[in-house]
């Protein structure tokens, strides 16, 4: 018998809804719900009640196609058990298929539809067992350098078995996630799995220079890790350059446990949906140009948005480029009327903020980040690059709507001709979402009457309040003074510092490796020693000996580290003196937003506590991996540094965090000495070719090299 349970994802089968009185614990709940304002969408009604006969047929409906599906998902992983890489019989292999990646076309720029593809890429298995125990997921994963046209511009791309974007990875809270990683591309590339905590598994964390070396080119490397202490919405991501803009991503989603009882707006349905900023050409060439001489920070302009990875270009308009537009089209998503549907939302993108909306609906927001949050309405939602917010819909029509991913465009330092600034996908509420070749309508919806965003910043985030709550400690061991800024040095390079301090990685020597090595060897380069510039105040004489900013061990100028001995938990401080937003995130763990401000500095640090703990915002803040600070602005996090390891903080616009916005945090060095980095990690460092693919050195502008 399998020691796993299959894993595609679903096709659009619908579960069936039904009333029954409320116990006791139901009761309760509700008494909660009302407490928290927690109503119904203002599209939902009361769903029907379905005679027995009826119920049946439904049933019918379902099982008779799941169960043909499995007989030919057997069939097809016996074939690809036959010829995986590192495969073995003992496990299942597990390899979630995008099914819908083909034809179908679409001509939305004069908002006709003639063909549509099928919906439900994404689309979670509707019969997915939240409550079994631990499994082993097994996936085989080949990455090739292909070319795609996938809103009809041809381009080169690197991908995941040929599939764009990549595969769904789904598992439960408790599972071991195991990734067997063939790299057939001609660059070295590494993955990122976003927003796990990785607790035990830190050289899993796939950054580069952090946490491992790169995965050389025609070579093999296997991640594994467990999957404990949280549950929602995540992703995964290449963690070399800027590779992630090529193609190498995909959702990753944990059931927990507790999942339904966490959402305090049961669903019917359940779904992915990425928006990401898309250029037409090789993010290691717009590297390149981003980081030359005289470029002042002006970040590459995106050509076009997609959902899914999915839009539809008029190659008309863009007589320079290869382009046929026959294949391409628009995601559909076929939704049940009176059923709520969540929709979990990622951007995936490298640069641009999205506001996503759909035409004459105001949704349920109820996670951010991982975090089940008490249902917030809003018709218009904000989300920065590697944010993840889910929502939730409904409606009591058999209409079609616009669903609007817009770039806050107003943040882009210069014009790029070829940009289309709207990604845009149709909601189609049908009887029957899941019957085949289904005809899709066009929408005749009305887009809501607000300009567009003129700044890139986050939600208001004292409006996202977690189901659970954890306040934060009461005060922080240590407070971190931080400053973002872009400045222009030597050879009129534009680079960006966390204080003074512009990252440069390592490919050849992990941080992770240097620390376990000298903290193993009792190095006093990793003791705490002498005053530090960037503890609680200037009036500091002496660091907490348990917190301080390791520049003994790590040179300041290029890997600002700060080091942390025992559970301590730090106040993260951070102005910004840029003129372009910058989403902050934090590996390994989350943090709670404690305030943030638009511009000027910050108040006095003892006066800002005193408010907020005066407003009860200390309380039960909002907890989340990634914040974002916008153009001159400032935010304070508070972050419980629980998780033994080391730990990147960097701007996740990925050109920012290339071009040097990146620093570490060497979190419980009193567990770190113990460690013995796994010998399959450490021998990616010898592999010939690791360095390919990675950002430019400065070196290569100076006429070093």
């Amino acid at each position: 018998m399998s020691s796993r349970e299959g894993d595609e994802p679903g096709e659009g089968y619908e579960l069936e809804s039904s009333s029954s009185p409320l116990s006791a614990s139901e009761e309760q709940e509700q008494a909660l719900l009302g407490e928290h304002n927690v109503e119904k969408l203002p599209q939902q009604r009361a769903r029907e009640q379905y005679s027995t006969l009826t119920a049946r047929v439904l049933r019918l409906r379902i099982v008779i196609p799941i169960i043909i599906g499995s007989v030919l998902a057997l069939i097809a992983v016996g074939i690809i058990l036959s010829g995986a890489y590192n495969s073995d019989a003992s496990k299942a292999v597990e390899i979630p298929v995008d099914g819908n990646n083909g034809a179908g076309q679409d001509s939305e720029a004069d908002g006709e539809i003639d063909k549509i593809r099928k919906p439900g890429d994404y689309t979670l298995d509707p019969q997915w067992d939240h409550g079994s125990g631990p499994k082993r997921r097994v996936y085989n994963w080949i990455i090739k350098d292909v070319e795609k046209n996938p809103d009809g511009v041809y381009r080169p791309m690197i991908l995941i078995n040929d599939q764009f974007p990549g595969p769904l990875i789904e598992c439960n809270e408790g599972d071991t996630v195991i990734v067997n990683i063939d790299n057939q591309a001609v660059n070295a590339t590494s993955i990122h799995w976003h927003g796990l905590y990785q607790n035990g598994t830190n050289w899993m964390d796939g950054t580069v220079g952090i946490t491992q070396c790169p995965i050389a080119p025609k070579s093999q490397f296997t991640y594994e890790f467990k999957v404990e202490g949280q549950s929602g919405t995540y992703w995964y991501h290449a963690h070399q350059a800027v590779q992630a803009s090529d193609g190498l991503f995909g959702p990753l989603v944990i059931h927990g446990k507790s999942e339904r009882e966490q959402q305090k707006i049961q669903y019917d349905t359940d779904r992915v949906i990425m928006v990401h900023d898309y250029y037409y050409d090789l993010s290691s060439q717009l590297l390149m140009d981003y980081l030359a001489p005289d470029r002042e920070n002006a970040e590459p302009v995106p050509a076009s948005a997609l959902i899914n990875g999915l839009n539809v270009r008029d190659c008309s308009s863009l007589p320079h480029r290869k382009c046929d537009n026959s294949t391409a089209s628009l995601p559909v998503f076929n939704l049940e009327p009176t059923k709520n549907h969540r929709l979990r939302l990622i951007n995936v993108g490298a640069f641009a903020e999205f506001q996503l909306q759909i035409d004459e609906h105001e949704f349920a927001i109820t996670e951010a980040d991982g975090t089940d949050i008490w249902p917030a309405y809003y018709h218009r939602l904000k989300i920065s690059p590697a944010q993840r917010y889910s929502i939730v819909i409904s409606s009591n029509t058999t209409n079609a709507y616009w669903l609007r991913a817009q770039m806050v465009t107003h943040c882009f330092a210069e014009p790029n001709p070829e940009m289309k600034g709207e990604a845009r996908a149709i909601i189609n509420y049908t009887p029957n979402p899941t019957e085949p070749n289904l005809p899709v309508p066009q929408p005749i919806s009305k887009d809501w009457s607000e300009t567009v965003e003129l700044e890139c910043r986050d939600m208001n985030t004292t409006e996202l309040i977690p189901v659970e709550q954890i306040p934060p400690p009461a005060t922080a061991d240590a407070t971190f003074y931080l400053r973002t800024t872009f400045e222009i040095g030597a050879w009129r390079l534009s680079r960006g510092f966390f204080n003074q301090s512009s990252w440069r990685p390592d490919l050849h020597s992990p941080s992770l490796f240097r620390a376990i090595d000298g903290l193993s060897s009792g190095n006093i380069s990793f003791l705490s020693a002498g005053p530090s510039t960037t503890t609680s105040s200037p009036d500091d004489t002496l660091p907490n000996p348990n917190t301080f900013a390791n520049t003994a061990a790590y040179p300041a100028a290029r890997e600002l580290t700060l080091q942390t001995s025992g559970v301590q938990t730090l106040d993260l401080l951070v102005s910004n003196f840029d003129d372009g937003a910058h989403p902050l995130h934090l590996h390994g763990h989350k943090f709670w937003v404690l305030a943030s401000g638009e511009s000027g500095y910050p108040p006095a640090l003892s006066t800002l506590l005193e408010d907020l703990s005066a407003s009860g915002r200390l309380e039960n803040p909002l907890r989340r991996d990634t914040v974002t600070l916008e153009a001159f602005g400032w935010v304070l996090v508070r972050v419980r540094l629980d998780n033994p390891g080391m730990w990147v903080l960097h701007c996740h616009v990925s050109w920012h965090a290339e071009a040097g916005l990146m620093m570490q945090l060497l979190a419980r060095a009193d567990v770190m000495g113990g460690w013995e980095v796994p010998e399959d990690v450490k021998e990616l460092c010898g592999r010939v070719g690791v360095e390919k693919g990675a950002g430019p050195r400065d070196e290569a502008f100076m006429g070093g090299g």
